[in-house]
């Protein structure tokens, strides 16, 4: 297995890919050794290094400037993707028949979520106003092109408008990035979030954790530190002696 990983990455193969592999063959080895009692034991397995996972997002002001340089079709999934997280697919893909307008409820199906588990997204009046610009333009997706459902995002229409608004280095999946970030910006907790995106585990979510300390506020006035009951006169006499 070592030499497998070995000629993999010399293939230019990434780790997380070879890695995903050897869990795959784990788990068939344990299966067949707990299980099946086919072997006696299972090998040592030593998974590759992998990279911290890149997190990009952009400023309100940055992203008002990116949505002006968008092509209409690509401004209206943009503007979707940004209020409710949704990745590329979920917009891509998106039918009449997952909507409640009414109810202000989009729905993905588990065959069609990454957690392969149902996601209720509420929409806010800015998705449900984008949402009304596409009715009646195609009878079965909600977000499309000259008639056709759009499959690209990152085409040159994008890369270009990127350019144009002085944005670098975005691809479209850091639109979720972005609200997921604006999310905990603006307080949302992190278990919540956790179910607005469809993550599986809050490993998932944490890694926007550092993007505020509201949550941390709280403890640290319950703490109090040094237990004084005139904290204003102490803070006066830090400053005189200094």
């Amino acid at each position: 297995m070592v030499r497998r990983q070995t000629g993999e990455r010399r293939k230019g193969v990434k780790p997380r890919t070879v890695n995903g592999v050897t869990n795959t063959v784990r788990a068939v080895l344990n299966k067949a050794w707990k299980d099946w009692e086919w072997i006696d034991r299972i090998p040592k397995f030593r998974m590759l290094p992998e990279p911290k996972r890149r997190i990009r997002f952009i400023t309100r002001e940055e992203a008002e400037r990116l949505l002006k340089q968008l092509p209409e079709h690509l401004r209206r999934m943009a503007i979707f993707a940004l209020e409710t997280g949704l990745r590329r697919a979920n917009v891509t893909g998106l039918r009449w028949n997952q909507l409640d307008l009414e109810r202000r409820i989009a729905w993905i199906h588990p065959d069609e979520a990454k957690a392969r588990k149902a996601i209720a997204v509420p929409l806010s009046r800015t998705a449900i106003a984008v949402i009304r610009e596409c009715l009646g333009q195609h009878e079965e997706f909600v977000f499309t092109y000259k008639d056709k459902r759009v499959m690209l995002t990152c085409t040159n229409a994008w890369a270009n408008a990127c350019k144009r608004a002085n944005i670098e280095d975005f691809r479209w999946h850091d639109l979720r990035h972005t609200w997921a970030s604006w999310h905990v910006q603006d307080g949302t907790p992190l278990h919540v979030l956790q179910e607005l995106g469809g993550w599986e585990s809050s490993e998932m979510v944490r890694k926007y954790a550092h993007l505020t300390t509201e949550h941390l506020a709280s403890w640290v006035e319950r703490h109090e530190g040094l237990r004084i009951g005139d904290r204003s006169a102490l803070v006066t006499s830090f400053t005189y002696s200094a």
